[in-house]
């Protein structure tokens, strides 16, 4: 009888940190199998990117450098022994300790107790009467476009977007999505027009999640900046529906533990964004404001997605407006 991580004595490495010898839980149900070798590649620019772990049966599994992986002893499918030969005490929760809590053991090796798998935020797709406050495109998608860059006449960011987009919209199209968000946000952060900019992103805006991480981060971009929109209006029950919308697909995973692998992997990327802080202050050292407004419009980017997921454990929501419109007021300079 195999055994799944969640029903063994676990605890989690980062890959950099595993060597041979370390028991790894492989994708599936089996138990955890030791560890022969390790092969470290890396990327282009000489950082250590990829390990190639090679197991003691001879099997193969490739780990993202950056990865946690569930680690467990030789003896993980039985009860744990020790060096006499005899049980070791069960490690069990008392009454003043949480089922989720980790608990750790007093005597003997640092032993972990898994705790259940996270259970992510109930968040579902919005029901009809949600969906209802998106409104209905007026007109085909080009006129739509048409419309949104026609009070922008001498403005060729947006004059040139219009015109590819109004010769035929693809939703199929990655770069064509990737373009109707750029317009979006070129007619909302870099013109001020809120209004317009909101009636292209709703062209995105229903587009459900395919699987595809390059089509959806368009989608993606899209939906942040559109729950910006309209809770600056005032508009929160809409703002509401899409934030729902961006987040529905994070649960859809089904299997328990690799949604809580998941979950904590999106609430690291949450937790630890990347602002660009490096780039910016190069392109400040440099002189260079075009390089530094550019930046800083992706760090716009990455604090309002922040702020359609409410913010993380590190920025709360207050925190998050306040650097949203830092950086507005400095894109917009």
């Amino acid at each position: 009888m195999t055994h799944s991580p969640a029903s063994q004595q676990y605890q989690e490495k980062q890959a950099g940190d595993l060597q041979p010898g370390d028991f790894v839980f492989l994708p599936g149900d089996g138990p955890a199998e030791e560890i022969a070798g390790i092969d470290v590649q890396h990327d282009d620019f000489g950082v250590a990117a990829l390990l190639l772990v090679t197991m003691v049966d001879g099997g193969t599994v490739r780990i993202a450098v950056g990865s946690s992986v569930p680690v467990g002893g030789q003896a993980s499918a039985g009860p744990s022994e020790d060096a006499s030969g005899e049980d070791a005490p069960a490690l069990l929760p008392d009454s003043s300790t949480s089922a989720d809590d980790d608990i750790e053991a007093t005597t003997g090796p640092a032993v972990v107790v898994p705790p259940r798998p996270d259970t992510p935020p109930a968040v579902t797709m919005p029901g009809a009467e949600e969906l209802a406050l998106i409104p209905d495109p007026e007109g085909a998608p080009e006129a739509v476009v048409r419309a949104a860059v026609a009070n922008h006449k001498g403005k060729n960011g947006v004059q040139v977007l219009g015109e590819r987009l109004a010769k035929g919209i693809n939703t199929k199209s990655g770069s064509c999505l990737r373009d109707l968000s750029d317009l979006a946000f070129d007619l909302c952060i870099v013109l001020r027009d809120p209004d317009q900019a909101l009636a292209v992103a709703d062209l995105l805006n229903v587009l459900p999640f395919d699987g595809n991480p390059d089509r959806w981060t368009s989608i993606e971009r899209a939906l942040a900046l559109s729950s910006f929109i309209c809770r600056e209006a005032g508009q929160t029950e809409r703002a509401a529906v899409y934030e729902k919308l961006l987040r529905a697909h994070e649960t859809e995973e089904t299997d328990p533990f690799k949604a809580r692998i998941a979950a904590k992997v999106r609430q690291r990327g949450l937790n630890e964004p990347n602002l660009y802080d490096k780039e910016i202050f190069r392109a400040i050292d440099n002189g260079n404001h075009e390089a530094e407004r550019e930046w800083r419009f992706l760090r716009l980017e990455s604090l309002l997605f922040l702020r359609a997921h409410g913010g993380s454990q590190t920025i709360d929501e207050e925190e998050l407006g306040r650097r949203i419109g830092n950086e507005l007021e400095a894109v917009r300079a």
